[in-house]
Formats: structure tokens, sequence, C-alpha cells
């Protein structure tokens, strides 16, 4: 049977929600083609009709999530008109976030794997850097450009940081002290 190119198009966006959440929960590697498409609810023949490889799928599915995740940051700030950095600090570093990798960050969920990947997923991750760093410059103090950028930088830094060590620990006190202190850390 043929597949219209509105359904084509609609088991892709399929596709690339399983794959962004999957990998975020499991790692790039912690799945493979067949269990994603299943996840998806398709069959693992229809995958290459759509990409190319897991390589490519890793790249898009990433892209497209960091995309969303700098339109959120945008929106967190743009709605706080007092303290907008306090406000990203609030919403990044929460227990909801935390306990629900496949829906959060993806760095925070995949940062040492990025490093591994191919030159299309660490291009994509590199330019997401940059501009939620430009945009976190645009919200912090500082007397000059080079200023708020180190400051943006160090707070992106910091935040990812806490999402991680609050992820990694097995007490629960400690990962509520670790998000704590790295909220108070940001809003300085």
């Amino acid at each position: 049977m043929k597949v219209t190119r509105q359904r084509a198009a609609q088991n892709r966006e399929r596709i690339l929600d399983a794959a962004a959440q999957l990998f975020r929960e499991r790692g790039f590697e912690g799945i493979g083609v067949a269990d994603l498409m299943k996840e998806a609810g398709l069959t693992h023949g229809g995958f290459y009709g759509h990409f190319s490889s897991k390589d490519d799928l890793i790249a898009q599915a990433s892209a497209r999530e960091l995309t969303r995740s700098l339109a959120h940051w945008s929106k967190v700030g743009e709605r706080e008109s007092g303290n907008p950095l306090s406000a990203v600090a609030d919403a990044y570093l929460t227990r909801s976030h935390r306990d629900n990798p496949g829906a959060g960050c993806v760095l925070a969920a995949l940062g040492p794997d990025v490093s591994r990947q191919g030159p299309a997923v660490r291009h994509a991750v590199t330019d997401y850097v940059r501009s939620v760093c430009d945009l976190l410059a645009k919200l912090v103090p500082g007397n000059s450009k080079a200023a708020r950028r180190q400051k943006a930088i160090s707070t992106y830094a910091t935040l990812v940081g806490a999402m991680v060590l609050a992820r990694a620990v097995d007490d629960r006190d400690l990962s509520l002290e670790i998000l704590h202190a790295g909220r108070a850390s940001v809003k300085g």
C-alpha cells in the first residue's frame, strides 16, 4: 500500500519524536533502530525511507530538539520582566526536569555522548550552545559585552552541570540540594 506524502511526513515526525525522547532517556547507543521504530509504532523496514542511517537520525533529532529547546529558553526569558535569569534557573533546575530526562535538556541528558558523535551532531550542538549563550548574555548583568558573555557561559555551565549532578546522585536530599545551589548560584 502506498503511503501519502502527508502520512509519510507524519511518520517521520513520529520517528523524530520517539528518537528524541529515547535518546535522552537511554543515550544514543542505548536503543537500536528496530526498537525505536517499534516505539514509534512503525516497522523497521520503513526507517530507511526517512533516514539514511542511525547517525542521520541522531543528527536530525538532535538539531530539532535543540531548536525547540532554544525557543523554550527564549519564551521563559521573555515572559519574566523582573528577573528573567532567575526565571530561567527556576524553570530549568526543577525536580520534574531532573526526573524526566526524556522530555528535558538534550545536553544535560546526552552531553558526554555528543562528544563521541559525528560532525553533524557536534555542529548542531555548537550552534545551540552559541545561541543559548547569546540569549543568556542579554539576561545577565555585566559592564561590558565580554563580561556578559563570560557570565552567560558560566551560567549555562552551572545550569547543565547542576542538572547532570542532580541526576547522577542516588541521594534525593543531595540531589535537591544541588538543584537549589545551582539556582542560588545563577541568581547571584
